[in-house]
């Protein structure tokens, strides 16, 4: 057994655990959607609730994962048994070619699975969010709480499904150049709505947990909503947690297109 040989089984190892990582992250998320679903069914009878939408493409990409996998076992499998002698030598070049065979329809078979419309316009949207700014989680998965910040984004990574963000106006504790730049998972980044459409903003009842810019900042927070808006364009009121004074809750003005949806299992 040579090198590459090894090299080359090592580098797909890589790869399938990379993938089942993945996997492990979206049926992550799709468990959360489904408690929701299961505690609140009536959301999805709410003009402008995503919930169905994003329960789709969830199970959109748990399938490309899948699919994904079966693809690379298949190749570590080929690739072991190229290297294990079994059989006579007549035995093992004609599965040795069968094998190779199959790997050449593969690549010219148009039916082989590959990245569904739904999939492909929706990292097409990830993508088209280049030089936009987005609500960041910064911290790790394993972090006492969530950190919300605004950046913007560099580029969106296809293959990893990272974007690479900037963060122009870190604390005075960060950076001394004054700009930060991170690597984060697309469950980390929340598109803001558009401020030349409020169509693309989602209208919050009283009374429902959002994320939300806190004036004078570039960070978000968890606050409550308190009225009803009257126009899309209208500013939201709210009362951000932990922001008391006097002992009781100041009600501050946001913008509709600086509040998003509270991620679920939010700590802070």
């Amino acid at each position: 057994m040579s090198s590459p040989d090894i090299s080359g089984i090592l580098d797909q190892s890589k790869e399938l655990d990379r993938l089942r990582k993945d996997q492990e992250d979206i049926l992550l998320e799709i468990n959360k959607m489904h408690k929701k679903l299961q505690s609140t069914p009536e959301v999805v009878e709410k003009p402008g609730d995503t919930s169905l939408s994003r329960l789709k493409m969830l199970y959109i990409q748990a399938k490309e994962l899948s699919e994904s996998e079966v693809a690379v076992s298949s190749q570590l499998l080929s690739q072991l048994d190229a290297l294990i002698p079994s059989g006579p030598p007549g035995q093992q070049r004609r599965r040795m070619e069968g094998n190779e065979q199959k790997k050449k329809r593969m690549k010219a078979d148009p039916d082989v699975p590959r990245l569904s419309p739904s999939l492909r316009n929706h990292l097409d949207h990830l993508a088209s969010l280049k030089g936009e700014q987005v609500a960041a989680r910064v911290t790790q998965e394993d972090a006492d709480k969530d950190e919300w910040f605004i950046v913007k984004v560099i580029h969106f990574d296809r293959e990893t499904r990272e974007f690479e963000v900037l963060d122009e106006e870190p604390g005075d504790d960060e950076e001394p150049a004054g700009q930060r730049k991170y690597k984060l998972p697309m469950s980390h980044i929340i598109p803001f709505p558009k401020r030349n459409d409020p169509s693309t903003a989602q209208d919050f009842p009283p009374g429902k947990h959002v994320l939300a810019v806190y004036p004078g900042t570039t960070a978000l927070y968890k606050a409550t909503v308190v009225n009803t808006r009257k126009r899309k364009t209208d500013d939201y009121v709210l009362e951000f947690d932990d922001d008391e004074e006097d002992g009781s809750l100041p009600q501050r003005h946001v913008p509709f297109h600086k509040v998003v949806t509270l991620p679920e299992g939010h700590r802070q």
